[in-house]
Formats: C-alpha cells, sequence, structure tokens
C-alpha cells in the first residue's frame, strides 16, 4: 500500500511537471540566458569623423553637411527557415548590403525646395526574431481576420477568397515583440518622462499563410512555438499562398500590406496582398502588385542551376533594401515641410468656426461631428519640447457679422474644367468649383477685420521679435503685463548704433530684474462651416485643408461623401466633410512639428515634390488613405528633431550663401552670426575688407597666385611684423578662436545627444548657441564699426568758428568805412 502511494505521488509530480513546461512552452517572450541584447553606442565610431567634420564646416567654409547619426533596427519575422516558403535569409549580409548602398540621407525642406545641411549617418541593426515571437504573430493574426468576400491574387489572376485584418488589432503584439527585443519592460512607466534611447523599429515579416489560415482549424500553433518546424517539399511549396489574400486596413483606412503604428516602428508583411492604391489615370506614386518584392518569385523562379537561384536572392535583397531606404526618406527622417526657426515658450492656437448658417455648431459636444478641443491639444503637447505651453480655444462666429471675411471666402472660390467618361463612353465636361486657401488667406490678411488680419499680423512676427528679453521697467508700466501682440525685442535693447539721446534716457530710467524669455505664437486655426454650397466643394488638390507656415484653414459643410479621385483596389475612397477632427490635427502637425505627410517628398530633379502612395496608410491624418485622428510616437519625435533642425539648418544654410571670401578671419566673423541674418553681416565684412585691404598707395597686395589677396594680408598682419595700422585686432581673433572651438565642442555635444534621442537636452543646447551667437554678432558688429573708423585716411569734422580779437578789428575797420563814405556823400552834395 505504502509502495503504491509513493508510485502515486511520483507520478503526480511528473505529471506537474510537464504541464508546467508545457504551459512555459506555450509562452512567447521568454528571456532565455542566451538573449540577444540590444547594443545603442554607435556614436563613439563615428565621434571622430564628426568632429572633423564640424571642424572643417567652421574653419574652411567647406560645404560638409552637420553629421547626425540616425540609428535604424530592422527585424526580420519568418527569415530564418520557418516562415512562409520556409525562406532563410542573413541578416548580416543584409546589414553590410545596406551599409554600403544606403550609408547617408539627407532631408529637404518642401516649403524652399532646397536640401537641409544637415545630413544622417546611418547606423543599422539587423537581426532576426525567434521562432516563438513569429508564432506569436501569427496566433494574433489568425484571430483578427474577418471574411471580406473575393479578390484577385494579381492584376489578371483569379479570384480567391479575402480577409482583411484591422491593423489596430495586431498592434499591440508588435509592441510586445519591439519591448521583448529591446528590453524596454523595465523603464515602460517613466521612459515617456526620461530622455533616453528609443528604439525605431522596421519589422519585415513573412508569415506562413497555410499556418495563418483561419479556415483551417487543425493546425495549433501553441505546439509550434517550440516545436519543430517540417521543411516543405515541391508540392507543399507551390501551395504555400494558401488560395487565399488578407489585408491591412488600419482604423478602417485604406487597404495595404505596410502601415506606421502607433509607437516607434513600421511594419512591412511581405505575405500579405498584393494590394493596389493610388490615384486615377496618374502614374506617379501609384502602388501596384510589383510594388514590393514576393518571395513566390523568388523561391518558383522559372529557370534552373546555381545562378538563377543566386541572382533570385540577390534581386530579393536589393528589393529589400530599396524599400528600407524608401521608409526612411518617407517615415523615419522624413523632409520637413515648414522651416520655421521659433522659440517661443507659449503656443496659442485659437480654432476660429466661422459659419453662415445655424443649423449645427461644431463646438458643441455630444455629436460624432463635434470637435474634440482636448484630443486635439494632448496631440499638439506630445509634438512640443519640454517647457512650452499649449493655450487652445475655440469658439464660433457668425460669418454674416464679418462681411469683410465673407467677401474673401466669396473671393477664393475657384474653378477649373474637368473631362471625365460616363457610362456612355463619352467624355462629359463640366465645371467643378473649389476654394483656394492661399488666395483666402492673402484677402483675410488684407481685410480690416480684426479677427483674421489682427490674429493672422501677429501669427507672422519676424525673427528679431520672437528672440528678446523682457524686463521689468520700475518707471514705465502701462499696465499690460503680458501681451502677444507688444513684444520689446532684443535689438531695441542691445543695439550698438542706437542714437546718443535714447541712450542717454535709457540710462536715466531705473531698470528691475532682466531675464532671458520668449514671447508666444499665435497659430489661428480656421475653420469654414458653410451650408448652401457645392455638395462636392472641397479645397485644391482635393482637400479639406490648406496651411502655411503660420495658419491652417479647414473646410467644413454638411453634404454626404465626396467622391476622390483616388482608389483603393477597385473602390474608391471619398472624404466626408462633416468631419474636421482630423484635418485640423493634419494642419497643426504640419505648421507646430513640421511634419510632411508621409508620401510626399522633394525632388530636386523634378524641382518639385513627388509623391509614393506607400505609407500613405497608418496611424497619421494625412492623405485620402489615412483614418485617424492621432500622430504616430515616431512622427513626434521626428517633429521633435525638426525643432531642433531647423535652427542648425538656418545657420549653416546662410553660411553657404555668403560669397566666397576665404579668409580665415573673416570667415570667423561669418561663423559667430551663427543662427541669424549672416548673409547680410558678410557684405558688410566684404565692404570694409575691399575698402581697407589695400596697401598705403591703393595697390593690391603682391604674393603666390593661388592665395587671394584677403590672404595675403593676413599673412602680412598677423603672420609677419609690419608697422601698418591692422584691420582687425588680435583679441577678436583670439575671442572669435575661442567662440568657434566652444561651438564647435556644442555641435558635436548636439549630434550625440540627437543620436541618443535626448531630445530635450538637445534643445537646451542649441537654445544656448543661439543665445551667444546673437551677443557674438552684435560685438563684432561693433567692433567692425568701430575699426572701420580708424582705417579711414581723412575725416571730415564740422566745428563753430572760434571767435578772436582780429575779428573784432576787422569788424571797427568795416564800421569806420561805411562812416566815411556816408560822410564824403553827404558833404559833396551841390545843394550842401
Amino acid at each position: 500500500m505504502v509502495r503504491i502511494r509513493s508510485c502515486l505521488c511520483i507520478a503526480i509530480v511528473v505529471l506537474c511537471l510537464l504541464v508546467t513546461r508545457s504551459e512555459s512552452a506555450a509562452q512567447a517572450y521568454r528571456r532565455d540566458p542566451g538573449h540577444q541584447q540590444w547594443h545603442h553606442g554607435a556614436f563613439q565610431d563615428v565621434k571622430d569623423n564628426i568632429r572633423s567634420e564640424v571642424r572643417q564646416m567652421l574653419h574652411s567654409r567647406a560645404e560638409v553637411p552637420f553629421q547626425v547619426p540616425l540609428e535604424v533596427n530592422i527585424v526580420l519575422v519568418g527569415f530564418s527557415g520557418d516562415g512562409g516558403y520556409r525562406y532563410a535569409l542573413d541578416s548580416q549580409k543584409l546589414e553590410e548590403f545596406l551599409k554600403v548602398s544606403f550609408p547617408s540621407h539627407r532631408p529637404s525642406c518642401l516649403e524652399t525646395g532646397q536640401p537641409l545641411d544637415i545630413e544622417h549617418h546611418i547606423v543599422y541593426n539587423t537581426f532576426p526574431a525567434g521562432q516563438p515571437e513569429l508564432i506569436a504573430l501569427e496566433k494574433a493574426l489568425k484571430a483578427a481576420m474577418v471574411p471580406a468576400g473575393n479578390a484577385r491574387e494579381t492584376d489578371f489572376g483569379r479570384e480567391v477568397p479575402l480577409f482583411e485584418v484591422e491593423a489596430t488589432a495586431v498592434e499591440p503584439e508588435f509592441q510586445k515583440l519591439s519591448s521583448y527585443l529591446f528590453d524596454l519592460e523595465s523603464w515602460v512607466q517613466s521612459a515617456e518622462e526620461m530622455d533616453r534611447p528609443w528604439p525605431t523599429v522596421i519589422f519585415i515579416v513573412n508569415f506562413d499563410k497555410v499556418r495563418l489560415d483561419p479556415r483551417n482549424k487543425d493546425i495549433d500553433l501553441d505546439s509550434l512555438m517550440y516545436g519543430r518546424i517540417t521543411q516543405l517539399n515541391e508540392e507543399e511549396m507551390k501551395k504555400q499562398e494558401g488560395d487565399y489574400i488578407y489585408r491591412y486596413r488600419y482604423n478602417g483606412g485604406g487597404a495595404s500590406q505596410v502601415w506606421l503604428g502607433s509607437g516607434r516602428f513600421v511594419v512591412v508583411d511581405l505575405s500579405a496582398g498584393p494590394c493596389t492604391y493610388g490615384k486615377i489615370e496618374t502614374e506617379e506614386g501609384s502602388i501596384s502588385s510589383r510594388s514590393l518584392p514576393r518571395l513566390r518569385n523568388v523561391v518558383l523562379h522559372r529557370g534552373s542551376g546555381v545562378v538563377t537561384e543566386h541572382a533570385a536572392h540577390d534581386i530579393f535583397v536589393g528589393q529589400l533594401a530599396s524599400l528600407v531606404a524608401t521608409t526612411i526618406e518617407h517615415i523615419i527622417a522624413p523632409d520637413v515641410r515648414f522651416e520655421t526657426v521659433d522659440m517661443t515658450t507659449r503656443l496659442l492656437i485659437p480654432i476660429i468656426v466661422l459659419q453662415n448658417h445655424n443649423r449645427f455648431n461644431i463646438m458643441t459636444r455630444g455629436y460624432n461631428y463635434s470637435l474634440d478641443v482636448g484630443a486635439i491639444e494632448v496631440e499638439v503637447k506630445k509634438m512640443l519640447h519640454k517647457g512650452q505651453e499649449v493655450v487652445m480655444i475655440g469658439g464660433s462666429h457668425a460669418l454674416h457679422r464679418h462681411e469683410k471675411l465673407a467677401i474673401a471666402v466669396s473671393k477664393a472660390m475657384r474653378g477649373h474644367s474637368l473631362q471625365e467618361t460616363k457610362k456612355d463612353g463619352r467624355f462629359h465636361v463640366h465645371t467643378k468649383t473649389y476654394l483656394d486657401g492661399a488666395i483666402l488667406r492673402e484677402e483675410m490678411e488684407r481685410s480690416a477685420d480684426v479677427l483674421a488680419a489682427g490674429i493672422l499680423e501677429a501669427s507672422d512676427p519676424s525673427l528679431s521679435s520672437k528672440f528678446f528679453l523682457r524686463q521689468h521697467w520700475m518707471d514705465e508700466s502701462d499696465g499690460t503685463s503680458d501681451s502677444i501682440l507688444k513684444h520689446k525685442p532684443l535689438w531695441a535693447t542691445y543695439n550698438q548704433n542706437r542714437k546718443k539721446e535714447k541712450k542717454r534716457t535709457v540710462e536715466k530710467k531705473k531698470q528691475g530684474d532682466l531675464h532671458r524669455t520668449y514671447g508666444t505664437r499665435v497659430i489661428p486655426v480656421f475653420v469654414l462651416s458653410l451650408a448652401d454650397v457645392d455638395e462636392h466643394l472641397m479645397m485644391e488638390d482635393e482637400s479639406l485643408v490648406w496651411t502655411s507656415k503660420d495658419v491652417v484653414i479647414v473646410l467644413q459643410h454638411q453634404n454626404d461623401k465626396i467622391p476622390l479621385s483616388y482608389v483603393s483596389e477597385i473602390e474608391r475612397r471619398h472624404a466626408i466633410p462633416m468631419l474636421a477632427q482630423q484635418h485640423i490635427l493634419a494642419g497643426l502637425a504640419s505648421v507646430v512639428g513640421g511634419l510632411s505627410a508621409p508620401y510626399e517628398k522633394a525632388s530636386h530633379v523634378h524641382e518639385r515634390p513627388v509623391v509614393n502612395w506607400l505609407w500613405a496608410t497608418g496611424c497619421h491624418p494625412f492623405g485620402p488613405f489615412s483614418n485617424t485622428s492621432q500622430v504616430s510616437q515616431l512622427l513626434k519625435d521626428v517633429a521633435l528633431r525638426n525643432t531642433i533642425y531647423a535652427r542648425v539648418d538656418s545657420a549653416l544654410h546662410r553660411i553657404r550663401e555668403t560669397s566666397e571670401v576665404p579668409l580665415v578671419v573673416i570667415h570667423h566673423l561669418f561663423c559667430s552670426n551663427l543662427y541669424l541674418s549672416v548673409h547680410l553681416f558678410s557684405q558688410a565684412v566684404q565692404a570694409f575688407a575691399a575698402e581697407h585691404l589695400k596697401t598705403p598707395l591703393g595697390e593690391p597686395v603682391k604674393g603666390k597666385k593661388n592665395k587671394t589677396s584677403t590672404e595675403l594680408w593676413l599673412e602680412k598682419f598677423y603672420k609677419k611684423t609690419t608697422n601698418l595700422p591692422e584691420p582687425f585686432p588680435h583679441d577678436l581673433v583670439d575671442r572669435l578662436e575661442k567662440y568657434l572651438d566652444s561651438l564647435e565642442e556644442q555641435l558635436v555635444e548636439l549630434s550625440s545627444l540627437l543620436y541618443d534621442h535626448r531630445l530635450q537636452e538637445a534643445h537646451s543646447n542649441s537654445s544656448d548657441i543661439l543665445q551667444s551667437s546673437i551677443f557674438t554678432q552684435q560685438y563684432v558688429e561693433h567692433i567692425l564699426a568701430s575699426e572701420r573708423e580708424k582705417m579711414k585716411c581723412c575725416s571730415i569734422e564740422y566745428k563753430l568758428p572760434v571767435q578772436s580779437s582780429q575779428n573784432l578789428v576787422y569788424a571797427g575797420i568795416l564800421v569806420a568805412g561805411f562812416f566815411v563814405y556816408f560822410v564824403v556823400i553827404f558833404f559833396s552834395s551841390p545843394v550842401r
């Protein structure tokens, strides 16, 4: 009996161990001792190269862009012989190929069409995901598949069942994979409050469509997480497509096999699709069945032999590299929409609804068309740096009470002719009315209405009035403490060319505390809520929003869906003019964060923006294929970097525009003018050099042919002993040398902070550079003015005549002469 009990206890223990082992085996994202770790330390490898290029840029005026390392992590899911077609891809070879084929990327500004003086040195990390993670993703994707009718495999292929997947349903599973691979679980709670490296991930997945088939209920995916996956024979290879198609839709947007997640990752599913979408009767940017590579063409290629297989594999790797490059250019490091050098600490966004009816009010809560101002404010705050405040207000106004604005809306109405083919096969010409945003903004600015012209004037301040010192004056107080329309500019306080009377007046006043601050930036959002208009009324380019660098204009009217000239598969896309939330957020993302639409890119060859609709779907509010009022965290990071890039490019780009004076000292004067109007200052320095850098006889200095006259004068004044007057004092050159050395260290540190995603510190670093450069420029201008006075060969002085005794003698002689003359005339008269 005792033996039976002991055997029973042993059996129970063994059974419990087996159950525990099976449960743990069925769990994905398990950290084993050999788990691959993410290493983020590539900046030390390129630090010396960045330092040498910064020094070359500052000291030789070489056209070298500012280098910023950018890390891109590529995760291959299902490419270890466990995914579709059991295809295996060497991640290290793909990483090496990417480093050679696409080592750097230089974004541009869509507003100007010019490339930024900032270049990304791309650091690639490519590694595969494990088999348990692959099975976990397939399990989540299989559960999210919903039947959606039939579709064709290719352009003219057979019809097969179609399944659609809501991307937001499987997005948490990709977020789990990202947290598991990059060890984000330990600091997820406080990570949003910290500056630390955040990984940017491109998931390239290759699922087994046979295992993924939702109609196949016999496959137990849990048993395959840590089990052995069998290889496929030739017949099974031909059936890997599964005789069905599945596509993604992010929040009900356009169908696609690639999408941008709400986190810091994008997903490229090579097993999904193929999908077709784009603009009707336009080839540019359209996505077809051949836009993305498919493993079927690689594995089941025509021909035989090792050379053919090797060539097919190389073509596939090249297509993957091109896909990664496109993702970096449009999503991870896209072009800047508006290059705005702005450092205000407060952002005022008034949402002004102008309506010509009383039927409804979009500011009223509780309806599907209502504006959620709080949600918009939350999204905008995430695109601003720490310490910046957002003030968002909203209100409705009757358009008929502002007749100038009503006239402006009427003037902005335009029309153009369209030729469309109807069912009868003939062309039908009709006129389409649209609202021109540029004309509307200009008319509103010219109007005498304070609601538009006053706010637009406040929203476009000059650069000099954005950077100022706030002073609390003891003796002058007008009762207004913080006006958004009246600034006290920096130049009014620290201007070396002010009149002496003003200087004396300022000195007599008693000053209070003096501290640095910045003003308030105003970005008005005008929502035109119109009734009794054309049912298909839109703005230009078939959009409901128009933006410039200082204003957002949104059109809203109560009509049904408007058919667009964009198509997703075989269905037209429609715009809903009643919903304005998404369009307001899209406009504010462009103005506040400088975000460009993920499908636009500046082309220097075409001299215009070109479109690529590949990344038109996902978590962003741009374009006809998107259907969400949120901005991805990846794009929010881009917006935070854009504010820093705009200031850096504003400085370096103006240095490039200066005329060529290869004088080191004069170039130091250029560099001391960083982040300001360097072009105007360079003209003053050139005029000074052309006027004074001559011999006493007015002849140019002679010397080596490969050196300019200014370089020869440098050698004559600063490398040799001379008794001639020096055009620049030595202390000025020493101070500028020290300033350039400190600036070099700050730029290298800025590059390191941007690589480590420490954006708040980078923001503070660039602010310090800007503040010091302002006073350095004023100091240099003062030195140039004083040295110009010293270098003059002669001067004209105006003085009052000095009175002396000799003048009195001459006056007496003149009076005596007049007296003698009158006496002679009097006595010589004939009557006398």
